[in-house]
C-alpha cells in the first residue's frame, strides 16, 4: 500500500500594513475594522488546517479498516494464509515499509502552516491595554447612558445592526477589569450579572466560587458588610474549604460585632463625614451630570421665545462671488454662544478622500499638558487623529477655501485640517478649544495667536450617542453626515468665551468620523475687528 502525499497549503492572506502595527486599537473604530479582516484570514487558515487533519485521519482510517479485515482473515488460519506466497510477500512489505509510512503520517504535524500564519499575524493583535480600554469603554457607556447591566449584556442598544450579547464569562471579565482598577462599584454590577446568568442556567466556564469571591470583597469595599457576609456564606456552601472565604467570614463577624458596639458613639462623626462627602460631590458633579444628561438628550430646553430667534436660511458668505448664485443652507443651532450648522457642505466623495488620506496616519489623539505644554494621551480623550495639509490634495485645499469663504476668516494662519475617528465608547470630555489666561504659551510655537473659532465637519452619521454638547449653556448638537458646525471661541475683544466649553459624547453605537479646522487670531484683524467691550 502506498500513501498519497498530503499537500497542505495555508493562505497567509493580506497582512495589515506595517503602519498599523501598533496598539491603542480601541481608540479608533476605523483601525479596528482591519482586525476584522485579520480574524477572517485566521479563520480561513484554521479551516485549511482542519481539512488537512481530516484528510490525514481519513487516510489512516481507510488503512485501519483494510488491515482490520485482512488480519481477521489471517489470524483464523495463519499457516494457510501465509501458504500463499503473495500473502507472505505482502506481510513482509507491510511490516517493513508501509507501517513505517503510516507512522510518519501519524507523526506529521499538520499545524505548521496555521501556526506560521498566527505568528505573522500576532504582531498586529490588540494587547492587554486594548482589551482593558474596550472594557472601560463599556463601563463608560453604561454610566453615561444610564444602561443597566442586563440591557448591556443582552445587547439591547438603540440602532444596532448586528446584535450581540455578553456571556457570563464576558461579564466576569468586565468585573475583573473593574476590580483591578479598584472600581468596586462596577465590579459589583458585573459580577452580579455573571452570577445571575449562571443562576439562570447558562452553560459557562465561569466559576461561581470565583465570582462570589470577587463580588463579596467588592461589596465589602463599598461598606455593605451584611451583604458581603451573605455572599461569603453562599460561597462557603459551594466550597466549605475555601481558605480566604473562611478567613473573611471570621473577619466580617469580628467587624460586625465591633461596629455594633461603636455604633452610637460614631453616629455624629459619620454624619459629619457624609456632609463632607456630599460637599465634595457637589463640587465635582454638576458639570459631569449636565454633560451626561446632554449626551442622553435630556438637556435644557430652550424657551419658545428663544427658539423663535433661531432661523434657517440660504447663506452666500456675505456676498462671496462663489456663493451668490449657489448659496448654502445654514441653520441656527444655538443663540448664545451662536452655533450655526451648514447643511450639505461636504460631499460623500470628499469625505471618502479625506478618510483615505487620514487613515494611514491616524494616531492616538493627544492633549496639551497645561503645565509643561507637552502633548500626551489622556483617558478622557478616546480617539485617533491625523493632520492634512492643503498642498497634499486638491480636495483638502478646496475644503480650506470653502471654510474661508463661508466664515470670512483667513485660513492661512489656521491649523491643518484635523481628522478624527472615535473608538469604542469614543469621547472627549468637556474642554475649551482656546487657551486660557493661565496657558499663555499654549500656541506660542505657532505664532498665530489664540484659536478664534472652530469649524467642525461631521463625516458620518452615528446610530446612537456621539453628540457635541456644551454643558455651560445646555446645547446638544447631533452628528449628521455632510454637515458642519461653526462657532467663535473668542469674543471680538480677544477674551475667551467660556460658554463654548464643549465635549464629544461617547459613541454608543456606530462609527464617528469628524474633521475640524481651528482658525487663529492672526490675519483676522480687519476681518473681525476688535471691540472696546470685553465681552462683545
Amino acid at each position: 500500500m502506498a500513501f498519497n502525499k498530503i499537500w497542505y497549503t495555508v493562505a497567509l492572506g493580506l497582512l495589515l500594513p506595517f503602519s498599523y502595527a501598533h496598539t491603542d486599537f480601541f481608540t479608533s473604530i476605523g483601525h479596528m475594522t482591519d482586525l476584522i479582516n485579520t480574524e477572517k484570514d485566521l479563520v480561513v487558515s484554521l479551516k485549511d488546517y482542519i481539512k488537512a487533519e481530516e484528510s490525514k485521519l481519513e487516510q489512516i482510517k481507510k488503512w485501519a479498516e483494510k488491515l482490520d479485515q485482512l488480519t481477521d482473515t489471517a489470524t483464523k488460519d495463519p499457516e494457510g494464509f501465509l501458504g500463499h506466497p503473495v500473502n507472505a510477500f505482502k506481510l513482509m512489505k507491510r511490516l517493513n515499509t508501509e507501517w513505517g509510512e503510516l507512522e510518519s503520517l501519524v507523526l506529521k504535524d499538520m499545524s505548521d502552516g496555521f501556526i506560521s500564519n498566527m505568528t505573522i499575524q500576532r504582531q498586529f493583535f490588540p494587547n492587554d491595554e486594548d482589551q482593558t480600554g474596550a472594557a472601560k469603554a463599556l463601563l463608560r457607556l453604561q454610566d453615561t447612558y444610564n444602561l443597566d447591566t442586563d440591557t448591556l449584556s443582552r445587547g439591547n442598544l438603540p440602532g444596532v445592526k448586528h446584535k450581540s450579547f455578553l456571556t457570563a464569562e464576558d461579564c466576569f471579565e468586565l468585573g475583573k477589569i473593574a476590580y483591578t482598577e479598584a472600581d468596586y462599584y462596577h465590579t459589583e454590577l458585573w459580577m452580579e450579572q455573571a452570577l445571575k446568568q449562571l443562576d439562570e442556567g447558562e452553560v459557562s466556564s465561569a466559576d461561581k466560587v470565583y465570582i462570589l469571591d470577587y463580588l463579596s470583597y467588592a461589596v465589602y469595599q463599598q461598606g455593605d458588610l451584611s451583604k458581603a457576609m451573605t455572599l461569603t456564606k453562599r460561597l462557603l456552601e459551594l466550597d466549605p474549604e475555601h481558605q480566604r472565604a473562611n478567613g473573611n467570614m471570621k473577619y466580617f463577624e469580628y467587624i460586625m460585632a465591633k461596629e455594633k458596639e461603636a455604633n452610637k458613639s460614631s453616629t455624629d462623626s459619620e454624619d459629619q463625614m457624609e456632609k463632607e462627602t456630599e460637599v465634595k460631590k457637589k463640587d465635582y458633579l454638576p458639570e459631569r451630570r449636565k454633560y451626561e444628561m446632554l449626551c442622553r438628550g435630556e438637556g435644557l430646553k430652550m424657551t419658545p421665545r428663544r427658539q423663535k430667534r433661531l432661523f434657517c436660511r440660504y447663506y452666500d458668505g456675505n456676498r462671496n462671488p462663489r456663493y451668490i448664485l449657489g448659496p448654502v443652507k445654514q441653520e441656527d443651532e444655538w443663540d448664545k454662544p451662536r452655533i450655526v450648522r451648514f447643511l450639505d457642505i461636504i460631499s460623500d466623495e470628499e469625505i471618502e478622500t479625506v478618510k483615505e488620506l487620514a487613515k494611514p496616519r491616524l494616531r492616538r489623539a493627544t492633549i496639551s499638558n497645561p503645565i509643561t505644554g507637552a502633548l500626551e494621551t489622556a483617558h478622557y480623550r478616546i480617539s485617533k487623529s491625523a493632520w492634512l495639509s492643503g498642498y497634499e490634495s486638491p480636495v483638502v485645499s478646496r475644503i480650506n477655501t470653502r471654510i474661508q469663504d463661508l466664515t470670512g476668516l483667513d485660513v492661512s494662519t489656521a491649523e491643518e485640517l484635523q481628522v478624527a475617528n472615535y473608538g469604542v465608547g469614543g469621547q472627549y470630555e468637556p474642554h475649551f478649544d482656546f487657551a486660557r489666561k493661565d496657558e499663555p504659551d499654549a500656541f506660542k510655537e505657532l505664532g498665530t495667536g489664540n484659536r478664534i473659532a472652530t469649524w467642525l465637519f461631521y463625516m458620518s452619521d452615528v446610530s446612537a450617542g456621539g453628540a457635541t454638547v456644551f454643558p455651560e449653556v445646555g446645547a446638544s448638537v447631533w452628528p449628521k453626515k455632510g454637515t458642519a458646525v461653526f462657532w467663535y471661541n473668542l469674543f471680538p475683544s480677544g477674551e475667551g468665551d467660556y460658554s463654548t466649553r464643549h465635549a464629544a459624547c461617547p459613541v454608543l453605537v456606530g462609527n464617528k468620523w469628524v474633521s475640524n479646522k481651528w482658525l487663529h487670531e492672526r490675519g483676522q484683524e480687519f476681518r473681525r475687528p476688535c471691540t472696546l467691550s470685553e465681552l462683545e
